[in-house]
This record gives C-alpha cells, sequence and structure tokens, in this order.
C-alpha cells in the first residue's frame, strides 16, 4: 500500500483509500487485523495523527472495527447491506439536494425502479410484510395523523414493498430511491395531495401483491407514478407563476 506525498489531495483520505482498495481487491480479508498506528506510520512515512484520521474514515464507512485489550487493535470488518443502508440513502440524499434534479427525473427513478421489485415481492411476499403495509394503511387512514407522521408511514410501507423481494442487494440499491427520493416527493407534493387517494392505492397495490398479481400491482404503482408526477408539476407550476 502506497500513498503520493506530493498529491494534493489530504494524506489522511489517500491512506483511507490505500486500504479501502486493499480491502476491496481481497488483499485484506475479513477478521484481518491492520497493522498497528506506528506501523502504518512507518510504512506512509506520516504522522501517528494523520494514520489515526483515516482509520477514523474507515470505521464511519464500516470498513474496519476497533478492539480494546491486549489482542485488540483495528480488523476488518466484515460489511453488512443492513450497515450500508445510511451510507446509500446519505449519498442519495446530497447527490438530490446538490445537484439540478428534477422532480420528473426523481420521479421516474423512482417508480422504474420500484415496479421493478413488483413481481418478485408478488412472488415471494411474507405474511410479515404484508401485515407491516396494513398496518402503515391503517396509520395514514387516521384523521388526526401529521403530515410528517403520514411522510414517513408512506416511505415505510414503500420500504415494505421493496423488502418483499426477499433479496438484499435490491433493497440495498433502493434504501437511497425510497428514503431519499420519496421524502423529497412527499415535501413537494403533500400540500396538494389526497390522502384517500393514496391509501386507495396503497390498498390496491398490497392486495395485488398478496394475491400475487404481479401485473395489478405493477397498475396501481404506474397510477401512482401518475398520480404524484402530475401533483408534483402542479406544485412546480403554482411556484414558477406566484414568483
Amino acid at each position: 500500500m502506497k500513498i503520493d506525498p506530493d498529491q494534493k489531495a489530504d494524506l489522511s483520505a489517500q491512506i483511507a483509500k490505500a486500504i479501502r482498495d486493499a480491502i476491496i481487491e481481497g488483499r485484506m480479508i475479513v477478521d484481518e487485523r491492520l497493522p498497528s498506528e506506528a506501523e502504518l506510520a512507518e510504512q506512509f512515512e506520516v504522522s501517528r495523527s494523520t494514520v489515526r484520521e483515516a482509520l477514523k474514515r474507515l470505521a464511519a464507512q464500516s470498513l474496519i472495527r476497533t478492539q480494546r485489550g491486549a489482542f485488540g487493535g483495528a480488523f476488518v470488518n466484515r460489511l453488512s447491506f443492513e450497515e450500508a443502508y445510511g451510507q446509500q440513502i446519505t449519498t442519495a440524499t446530497l447527490l438530490l439536494s446538490m445537484n439540478a434534479v428534477s422532480f420528473d427525473v426523481a420521479c421516474e427513478a423512482r417508480y422504474a425502479l420500484e415496479r421493478a421489485c413488483a413481481p418478485l415481492s408478488a412472488q415471494r411476499r411474507t405474511p410479515d410484510g404484508l401485515a407491516t403495509m396494513r398496518a402503515e394503511i391503517h396509520r395514514q387512514s387516521q384523521p388526526g395523523l401529521s403530515d410528517e407522521s403520514f411522510c414517513a408511514s408512506d416511505v415505510t410501507f414503500h420500504r415494505a414493498l421493496v423488502d418483499g423481494a426477499g433479496n438484499p442487494v435490491l433493497s440495498f440499491q433502493l434504501a437511497g430511491a425510497v428514503e431519499a427520493m420519496q421524502p423529497l416527493m412527499n415535501m413537494i407534493t403533500f400540500t396538494a395531495r389526497s390522502r384517500e387517494a393514496i391509501v386507495a392505492l396503497h390498498t390496491r397495490i398490497t392486495d395485488a401483491l398478496e394475491a400475487q398479481d404481479a401485473k395489478a400491482a405493477d397498475t396501481a404503482l404506474l397510477e401512482l407514478e401518475s398520480y404524484t408526477l402530475e401533483l408534483g408539476r402542479g406544485v412546480m407550476k403554482a411556484r414558477q407563476s406566484s414568483s
């Protein structure tokens, strides 16, 4: 593992990347103990504080874990899909907030991905998954539910639909789509949408999955996408007119 001290990039970032690359490429394996801070400082010809900062970066990415004691140190961690969800959501949220992604583009991407899960969710739906979706529909039907709670329930409902596919890779890939794009769309449309219409569409989706009718689930998702696009365009047009 090497770094280029003449590069402008932060030395600690270079060290973190060198170690991360070694893990990704299989040169360092799960549960392998990293060299000590002193050994890494000597290897990279930097201070121990620089090495310490690099290790903090790796720990923040869940790539390494630290243990105390005589047999302690930093070890290569086994990263799980669940642990990576947060990073995926954060990255997607930042990309959407920092770049000019239109409502239509975000909506198209999010529903295209979610509709790809529908056939598997219909085939593999479980009683627990369906119960979660039914519980959220019931929650969304409560007249006293706040807008914030309704939006959170909406995300939970669609998260259950995606997880119902029983595919951890799909769940990971769609974490950003559901938990970053969905809140963004909710923020834009929540004042204009009909809760009754959303609940009715959510009920149709759940009924279709329970009946293992992938086509009906896809049709309901398409209608939900069209309704969301219509609301979003209406809200954006009203904002442009008032500005």
